[in-house]
């Protein structure tokens, strides 16, 4: 596959195996992920010792992936209470949309010039798979992975990583509330309109597209919000 056809790293993904990797390394992308899929809700206090056995390492590299994370924003350590999931208030995840809008609009305006044909095949792929699954819990992955492969030919490092950990954060309180309430069908006909933009070239109108694709996402947020199931995410 041509490099600037190859996904960029999903948010909260473990390595590939065989890839080698350091023990902090190895622990934060597993807590990464846990934390991005709900596993560990907001508030969640992270024992060293626990995640030491989970992973199999000792405490070190726990310790060492622990502020990593807080780095991140996903982890809180505060004295003598240890490591928390931070939490997010619903205006904070509001916010963060807004940011998602801004890296992700210009990081598409500077990728669509150098794509080609693998990048096409890879989003088509995604999409494909994502209209015949029924599970809303996954819907949320396929959507970040069909916009990391529209982002990556930018070739922006900085940017994506950005994007990438704003992703992250939203991703915790998003994925399942806004796949519920917004359904499938509207964003995954969105998704093929995108596509469509990127493959002619239409720069003004794809970007355009996604800044509606992803305020929609925000509205559908609040309505979701207005339902018991947001207080299960922990958010204040």
């Amino acid at each position: 596959m041509p490099k600037s056809a190859a996904l960029t790293r999903s948010a909260g993904s473990v390595p590939e195996a065989g890839t080698k990797v350091s023990a902090p390394a190895m622990v934060r992308e597993g807590l990464r992920r846990a934390i991005v899929s709900g596993e560990y809700a907001s508030g969640t206090q992270l024992r060293q010792d626990e995640l030491a056995e989970r992973f199999g390492t000792s405490r070190i590299p726990v310790r060492e992936a622990l502020r990593q994370l807080e780095a991140e924003g996903l982890v809180t350590i505060e004295a003598n209470k240890g490591a928390t999931v931070t939490a997010l208030s619903l205006q904070e995840v509001l916010e963060l949309l807004d940011i998602r809008i801004a890296l992700e609009c210009r990081a598409l305006q500077l990728a669509i010039p150098n794509m080609i044909d693998g990048d096409f095949d890879a989003a088509e792929e995604i999409l494909q798979g994502y209209s015949t699954s029924e599970d809303p819990t996954l819907w949320g992955e396929a959507n970040w992975r069909f916009h990391s492969v529209l982002y990556a030919p930018c070739a922006r490092p900085k940017l994506l990583a950005m994007i990438e950990s704003n992703y992250g954060h939203v991703g915790r309180f998003t994925r399942l509330n806004v796949s519920r309430a917004a359904g499938k069908d509207r964003p995954l006909r969105e998704h093929w309109e995108l596509l469509n933009h990127c493959r002619s070239g239409a720069v003004e109108k794809a970007t355009a597209l996604l800044e509606e694709h992803i305020a929609y996402s925000q509205k559908s947020l609040a309505a979701a919000t207005r339902q018991p199931r947001w207080q299960n995410t922990g958010a204040s």
